[in-house]
């Protein structure tokens, strides 16, 4: 899904202007964008949670020549899904009763002991 499937979603369920959706999508990735860098977490419950990490620095090395670098500390972005998000995409067909195809039982008869 790209950024204008998200706009026209909003155009289409809610009856904004084209205008009004991108604006509206616009604000919502800046604020999180800036929260991100100012190294705040987001968390929208139902889809997940980003966390910004921090990195130490440290003595790395350059595989062709084996001469140290140091490696400055730096910042990277984790995202970790929420429970109802996670088991929606494990079992997106849920009804009641159904059994995931992975882990159906396989027939076999009563007594057969595998080879034979």
């Amino acid at each position: 899904m790209l950024k204008s499937d998200l706009i026209n979603i909003l155009v289409v369920k809610r009856g904004v202007t084209q205008k009004q959706a991108e604006l509206t999508i616009e604000t919502i990735f800046e604020s999180m964008k800036d929260a991100l860098c100012k190294g705040e977490n987001i968390e929208i419950r139902g889809l997940g949670a980003f966390h910004v990490k921090h990195y130490e620095g440290y003595q790395g090395r350059n595989p062709k020549t084996g001469e140290v670098i140091p490696v400055r500390p730096k910042r990277g972005i984790l995202f970790r899904t929420g429970k109802e998000l996670r088991d929606r995409v494990n079992h997106p067909d849920d009804e009641p009763g159904a059994v995931p195809s992975a882990a159906a039982p396989t027939e076999s008869s009563p007594g057969s002991g595998g080879a034979q």
